[in-house]
C-alpha cells in the first residue's frame, strides 16, 4: 500500500478520535464551571493538532513536538475535563487561571514552532552514517545487553556505586536506541520475523523487570518509545498490541497502591523466582472488587499522569502566600552537568523538584529524600515568573526543538544527528520533569547514545 495512503489513514483516524472524544466529554465533563469545558476542549484540541498536521504533511520522520504536545491530552486536558478528585480544594477562579496558562503555553508553543523556518543541516554530524544501514540489524542484540543489565541493577547490588550512573547512562542510551530502530524496522516491513520474536522477548523482559520494583512509569515510558518508533516507521498505529496493553496497565496501576503498601512499607523486594506470584498477586490486587464497586480503573491510570492539579496548586498559593522564586530552580541547572567524580557533593538530580516540593509544603526536607512528586516544567516556570515564565518557557522549549528537528530533517536515523532526534524522541514524554534534570538526563543519555558507534566500531561493525 502507498505511504500516502497510510498516511491519510492515520490522518482520518485522528480526526475521528478528536471529534468523537470532543462530542463525548461535551456531553459528560464533570467540569464545575462552564467556562472550564470550553478550556479543558481548547486546551484538548490545540494538544492534538499538531500531530495531525504531522501526519497530514508527514515533515519529518521523528515527530517529537507533535508527541511533546499530545502529552497535554492527559497531563492537563484529561483531568479538567474529567473532574481530577483533586481540583475539588481550589476556587473556580484558580482552575480557570491555571487552564489559561496551559493555553498560554500551547499558543505560544505552536506559534514559534511553525512560525520558524530552519534548513536541514548539510555537515557530516547530520548527513552521514556512523553506522551502515546494512549493520543496523545488529542493534537488536543492543536490547539484549539491556537486558542483562537491567537484570543485574535490579536483583543484584554488583554494581559500585561510583558507576551505577554512567553504566545506567549507557545502557539506557544503548536500549533506546535499539528498542527505536528496531520498532522503525519493523513499521517499515524490514525487520525479519526471527528478530521480531527476539525483540518482543527482550521488551517484555524489560518491562517486567522495571515495573517489579513498582515505578510503572519506567516500563510505560519504554513500551511508548517503542510505539513512536513502530508510528513513525508505518504511519499507523499498532492496534492489536494496544487494545491488549492498555487494560493489563489499567489493573497494574489499580492495584499499585497495595502493592506499594505491602512491599515498601516492610522493604520487602521480590527475588527472580518469586516474579510470577509477584505480578499474579498484583494483577489480583488491580481487579474491581465487591469492596470496591466504585473503583473506576482506566480513570485512575489517567489520574495518575495528571499535572492540571499541580498547576492548580502553584497558581493558587503564588504569590499571593509564597512569592515567586525568581529562577531558583534554575541556577542549579549549571551544575548538573558536572560529574559527580570532579564534585563529589553535588546536589541530587531532582534538587530543582526537591526545592519546589518544600516550598509548597508537600514534602519535609526527609521525605523528599525518599520520593519525588511530579511538577512538569510548566508549574515550574510559573512558580518561577509567573505567565511571563510559562510564555517564555513554551518560546524557548519550542523553538529549540524546532531548530534540532529541522536542522535533522534529512538526517538518516544512525547518523548523528538521527541518533540526537531519537533521544529527543525518548525524551518528548518525559512531561512529569522539571527543566533541570529533564536536560541534564537528556545530556547523559545523548553522552551514551553519541558514544555509541564508537563502541560499535571498536567490535568492526
Amino acid at each position: 500500500m502507498p505511504r500516502l495512503d497510510l498516511q491519510e489513514k492515520l490522518y482520518r483516524l485522528g480526526i475521528y478520535v478528536l471529534s468523537g472524544c470532543g462530542v463525548y466529554f461535551i456531553f459528560t465533563a464533570e467540569t464545575a464551571d462552564a467556562i472550564h469545558l470550553y478550556l479543558g476542549l481548547l486546551i484538548y484540541v490545540l494538544a492534538a493538532v499538531p500531530g495531525l498536521v504531522w501526519a497530514r504533511r508527514s515533515e519529518s520522520s521523528f515527530p517529537i513536538f507533535e508527541v511533546f504536545m499530545l502529552t497535554f491530552v492527559n497531563t492537563y486536558a484529561l483531568p479538567l475535563l474529567t473532574g481530577h478528585q483533586q481540583l475539588a480544594l481550589y476556587d473556580p477562579d484558580v482552575i480557570t487561571k491555571a487552564a489559561v496558562a496551559v493555553l498560554l503555553f500551547q499558543i505560544v508553543a505552536v506559534v514559534t514552532y511553525r512560525g520558524m523556518e530552519c534548513r536541514p543541516k548539510q555537515t557530516p554530524f547530520w548527513t552521514e552514517e556512523v553506522i551502515s544501514e546494512e549493520y543496523s540489524r545488529f542493534l537488536s542484540y543492543g536490547m539484549t545487553l539491556t537486558t542483562i543489565y537491567t537484570i543485574i541493577s535490579t536483583f543484584f547490588d554488583v554494581i559500585p556505586y561510583e558507576a551505577l550512573a554512567v553504566l545506567r547512562a549507557v545502557f539506557y542510551g544503548i536500549g533506546i536506541i535499539s528498542t527505536f530502530v528496531t520498532c522503525r524496522r519493523w513499521g517499515a516491513g524490514t525487520l525479519p520475523l526471527h528478530d521480531q520474536y527476539y525483540f518482543v522477548f527482550n521488551l517484555g523482559v524489560q518491562f517486567l523487570f522495571l515495573i517489579s520494583s513498582l515505578f510503572l512509569i519506567a516500563g510505560i515510558s519504554l513500551l511508548v518509545l517503542a510505539m513512536l518508533g513502530y508510528i513513525s516507521g508505518s504511519k499507523r498505529l499498532p492496534y492489536v498490541p494496544l487494545l491488549l496493553l492498555l487494560p493489563v496497565l489499567a489493573l497494574l496501576h489499580n492495584g499499585k497502591g497495595a502493592m506499594r503498601a505491602k512491599y515498601w512499607d516492610n522493604s520487602i523486594r521480590p527475588t527472580m523466582s518469586e516474579l510470577p506470584a509477584f505480578f499474579s498477586e498484583w494483577l489480583s490486587q488491580g481487579l474491581p472488587s465487591t469492596e470496591k464497586k466504585d473503583a473506576r480503573v482506566t480513570a485512575k491510570l489517567l489520574e495518575r499522569t495528571s499535572l492540571f492539579h499541580i498547576i492548580c496548586l502553584v497558581v493558587a498559593r503564588t504569590p499571593a502566600h509564597e512569592d515567586y522564586l525568581y529562577g531558583e530552580t534554575y541556577q542549579d541547572i549549571p551544575g548538573q552537568f558536572v560529574p559527580r567524580y570532579f564534585w563529589p557533593d553535588k546536589p541530587v538530580a531532582h534538587v530543582s523538584t526537591n526545592t519546589l516540593a518544600r516550598y509548597y509544603g508537600l514534602q519535609s526536607e526527609e521525605g523528599s529524600k525518599k520520593t519525588t512528586i511530579a511538577f512538569g516544567m510548566l508549574a515550574e516556570a510559573y512558580a518561577n515568573f509567573g505567565f511571563f515564565g510559562v510564555g517564555c518557557l513554551a518560546f524557548v522549549f519550542s523553538g529549540a526543538l524546532r531548530l534540532v528537528t529541522g536542522w535533522g530533517a534529512n538526517s538518516p536515523t544512525l547518523s548523528y544527528g538521527g541518533l540526537l532526534l531519537v533521544m529527543l524522541m525518548a525524551w518528548s514524554f518525559q512531561v512529569e520533569l522539571t527543566l533541570s534534570i529533564w536536560l541534564t538526563s537528556l545530556f547523559q543519555g545523548c553522552v551514551a547514545i553519541l558514544g555509541m558507534p564508537l563502541l560499535v566500531r571498536a567490535f568492526g561493525i
